[in-house]
């Protein structure tokens, strides 16, 4: 995808071209393993040495809280709703994501743009409108798409407690019911994201499998993203400080290096506990 770019005018005063971190992006319907695999992959990608800023939807400093209080009633409009998400999003981006990229962080993004636009055409909003919205977005480095089928996604959500009014589609009235609804509303969100793969160069990954093997195929396409400019971009946290001590980067133990990295990663809190005791069985595959 080379180096970043806007997918518009972009943000007035912004140099693309000083970013020097990678832009990572893990999409895929509700209930695919986003949230399981972002953890698994920032563990990883912190111990090759990498600073890592994990970060997701309605978690703005300006915005989050408020939409998510707004999400717990029935009663938000689809314009409304649409850019409730597109201010949240734009406070993250501004003050989360590209002084992270700034840095040199790998950035892993649970959801970007991609989401709140199938969710909104999925709602009827016109197509043209909602992606002048978000044409202040960044162009990501790597889109990682988990894919899965309505019926799995069922299962998994049943699992996690239950369907939400608002990923189950149920403003939109598309079933007797909030399974009926859900299973409507997952299938057009997943059309959504088929009919971006090849426009936006999504790399479609197949969620159908067990988190072992998710993980294995998502690490080592990652690692062909993160290797491509690799001088410029995405650098283990030691190499981007070295004016402090005037080091070369060849001088700098590795094991040095990752205690410098960890120590000025920004951490998301993990989802569920369960996480850790799965990373500490899939101990092998974290070797970098």
């Amino acid at each position: 995808m080379g180096r970043l770019s806007f997918f518009g005018k972009g943000i007035p005063g912004i140099d693309p071209q000083e970013l020097r971190g990678k832009l990572i992006v893990i999409e895929g319907a509700d209930g695919v393993g986003r949230s399981t695999q972002i953890s698994l992959l920032k563990q990883w990608l912190e111990i090759s040495g990498h600073a890592v800023l994990a970060t997701r939807l309605t978690r703005s400093a300006l915005a989050g809280k408020g939409l998510r209080r707004a999400k717990k009633g029935t009663t938000l409009g689809r314009v409304t709703l649409t850019l409730f998400y597109a201010t949240d999003f734009a406070d993250r981006l501004v003050h989360e994501i590209i002084p992270a990229l700034k840095a040199g962080f790998v950035v892993l993004t649970d959801r970007y743009v991609y989401t709140l636009i199938a969710r909104a055409l999925v709602r009827g909003i016109d197509p043209d409108w909602i992606r002048e919205v978000y044409s202040f977005a960044l162009k990501p480095d790597g889109i990682f798409y988990l894919r899965a089928g309505v019926d799995d996604l069922v299962t998994r959500v049943l699992q996690q407690g239950g369907f939400d009014y608002w990923e189950s589609g149920m403003d939109l009235h598309l079933g007797d019911d909030m399974y009926e609804s859900f299973v409507e509303y997952q299938k057009r969100i997943i059309d959504r994201f088929d009919k971006m793969v090849e426009d936006y160069g999504f790399r479609v990954i197949d969620a159908s499998r067990s988190i072992e093997e998710v993980f294995t195929d998502l690490k080592d396409q990652m690692s062909e993203v993160l290797n491509t400019d690799r001088d410029a971009a995405g650098e283990p946290i030691a190499r981007l400080n070295l004016s402090r001590n005037g080091r070369s980067p060849e001088e700098i133990p590795r094991n040095e290096s990752r205690e410098s990295n960890l120590h000025h990663v920004s951490y998301m809190p993990s989802e569920n506990r369960a996480v850790e005791l799965r990373r500490n069985e899939l101990g092998p595959l974290f070797r970098p």
